[in-house]
């Protein structure tokens, strides 16, 4: 590992006198038994390990794409700078120097901020500007951080420079060197918190990451870094930590606790695996999980081979929720022993933000206020992805219209520039508009809030017909004139909106009233039915192909091109060449839902 990542291993605290104490050490106490004799009670120490995880650059309760506090039916309230408000509560109580604070991943990705600080004024430059998130969480004190997968979305120097200018280190025990087998990334973080009349507590923290990195980021990371499975790596560590010393060990994981992927079979890892490392690894106190973007106030695991519980927190994405491990030892027969572990969470919505990350940040923050609110063209109509999930929406055929454009554009003069082109999108949200009148890239962003690129692929008639019998499990079986409830017909099986897709250039019904597989109905081309052996080239975006949602054959299928310009600026540069939105240059009706031939809607 590099060397100046190895001040980061080991660091230790003192804690301090008084009231924090008072329960950390104990006088001895005379027995029931009676005269002369006196026993004494162990020694305790309570530590407080906080965690954060998927902020996906929240520094301020702000949405970007609609330019103002962010707010949901919930009243839930996000950012770095109320986490911080938190925190000071939290360390208040338990003593700054008996805490922790992690985070399991996602930072550097996620908002108009975060792109801004990657692109449009990237840190990367020289001279350039130091990255809100990580000026933000060295403000707040970081101890460490578990590197997510969206970490790579800009390229690994996007990833380093970040690293460099973090004063706590980024952690991925299975980020390994492609060609050393050796990690990339310091595996994990070490610090001994020394209690008075007592040895010192050391605490290990191993971090690990998603194994799904290297098909979601496969243009990034191929050949340079590879991602073996979480439990095969925890299993290779948390024995070595316990050997160094540690006698508390945390998990920071960038995996949900499900047991699930969302790649298939398409690498030999789980996607989801923070359950089996608390199920299969010994010597575990606590994981912090991430990646899900759900809240688990606590779950308890049961370790097969201690019989031990091991406990999992996840707090809410965003930085909506602080996850707070309390952790009591006692020492006994020489050691300190983890006697308790328990979890809960604090929620940001009930503080305010922290004043000094608001001035430290301002100045960042209004300058991408400014991006996002240029205006680069007019609507003729207002577009909405209200009703896109079940209807085909205008909107997304702009997505597939811009994507469309571009591909044909990048094969002209090549081999495969006389093939059609059929193009792919997602209804990514379902409160997106782009209003009449002025549109703003902050409009178009909110059409495509992730930073995906666009690829190329060559598919065949009878593998599209494949693609769509996928897509089309996204909807719930409804009988033939049962009533027709919107809000209960789509994500079928928990599939999320992202991985259910149109696909324009084809025209199909999708027979919900089927059961999946046999679902696409009247599949054509050109007015013609489809010919499984007619050859296309197929425009999806890098998630997608490269195996994300576990579609099928896109991800082996050739691929004839890929950019590194993200969809979102395609999109933006369309709309400002136009000048003019109007539906009539991009709209189509590709599909409908029916039920047993009859139009649902």
């Amino acid at each position: 590992m590099p060397l100046n990542r190895r001040k980061f291993l080991e660091r230790s605290a003192v804690t301090g006198a008084g009231v924090a104490l008072a329960a950390g050490v104990t006088a001895p106490t005379a027995t029931a038994a009676g005269a002369g004799r006196s026993k004494k009670r162990p020694k305790r120490y309570a530590l407080t390990v906080m965690g954060t995880t998927d902020l996906h650059g929240h520094v301020f309760n702000w949405d970007y794409f609609k330019d103002a506090e962010y707010s949901d039916k919930d009243g839930n309230a996000q950012g770095l700078a109320r986490i911080s408000t938190l925190v000071n509560q939290v360390r208040a109580e338990k003593g700054r120097r008996n805490t922790l604070l992690l985070d399991a991943g996602d930072t550097i990705q996620g908002t108009p901020l975060t792109y801004y600080y990657a692109k449009v004024d990237p840190i990367t430059a020289q001279g350039g500007p130091v990255h809100p998130m990580a000026q933000a969480m060295n403000a707040i004190g970081y101890d460490a951080v578990a590197l997510g997968n969206h970490e790579f979305n800009y390229g690994i120097e996007t990833l380093r420079t970040f690293e460099e200018q973090c004063d706590f280190p980024l952690l991925g025990a299975n980020a390994l060197d492609a060609k050393t087998l050796r990690p990339a990334f310091p595996p994990y973080f070490m610090k001994t918190f020394r209690v008075k009349g007592a040895p010192p507590v050391k605490v290990a923290v191993l971090g690990l990451t998603n194994p799904g990195i290297a098909i979601w980021d496969k243009a990034y990371v191929q050949g340079k870094l590879t991602f073996p499975g979480l439990e095969e790596q925890a299993a290779k560590w948390v024995p070595k930590l316990r050997s160094m010393g540690a006698d508390v060990v945390v998990v920071s994981a960038h995996s949900g606790s499900s047991g699930t992927s969302s790649y298939g079979d398409q690498l030999p890892y789980v996607e989801n695996a923070a359950a089996n490392v608390a199920r299969q690894v010994p010597g575990i106190d606590a994981i912090l999980v991430g990646h899900a973007h759900v809240e688990i106030p606590e779950l308890r695991v049961t370790n097969e081979k201690t019989g031990k519980d091991v406990v999992l927190s996840e707090p809410l994405c965003y930085a909506e929720r602080l996850t707070l491990f309390d952790i009591e030892l006692a020492f006994e027969r020489g050691r300190w022993q983890v006697e308790s572990v328990k979890a809960s969470l604090r929620d940001s919505k009930t503080v305010e933000d922290d004043p000094r990350i608001t001035k430290l940040l301002t100045d960042e923050h209004e300058k991408v206020v400014a991006y996002v609110n240029q205006v680069v063209g007019t609507a003729t109509e207002t577009l909405t992805t209200v009703e896109a999930r079940y209807k085909d929406a205008p909107i997304i055929d702009l997505i597939t219209k811009v994507q469309e454009d571009v591909v044909k554009a990048a094969l002209a003069g090549t081999e495969h520039a006389s093939l059609p082109v059929l193009s792919q999108a997602s209804p990514g949200s379902r409160t997106s508009a782009i209003p009449a009148g002025d549109v703003t890239i902050r409009d178009l962003s909110s059409l495509y809030v992730y930073d995906n690129t666009l690829v190329a692929k060559l598919m065949t008639g009878a593998q599209l017909r494949a693609y769509l019998e996928y897509s089309a499990e996204y909807f719930v079986q409804t009988a033939a004139g049962a009533p027709v409830d919107v809000a209960k017909l789509t994500n079928a099986g928990g599939r999320p909106d992202y991985n259910y897709d149109y696909v324009s250039g084809l025209t199909y019904d999708i027979d919900i009233a089927q059961p999946a597989g046999a679902r696409i109905k009247n599949l054509s081309y050109g007015g013609a039915p489809l010919d499984d052996a007619q050859r296309f080239v197929f425009a999806v975006n890098n998630y997608r192909a490269n195996g994300g949602g576990a579609f099928p054959h896109v991800a082996s299928a050739p691929e004839l091109w890929s950019e590194s310009t993200e969809i979102r600026t395609r999109i933006a540069e369309w709309v400002t060449a136009k000048g003019v939105l109007d539906p009539k240059d991009f709209a189509s009706v590709d599909w409908r839902l029916t039920r047993d031939g009859t139009p649902v809607f």
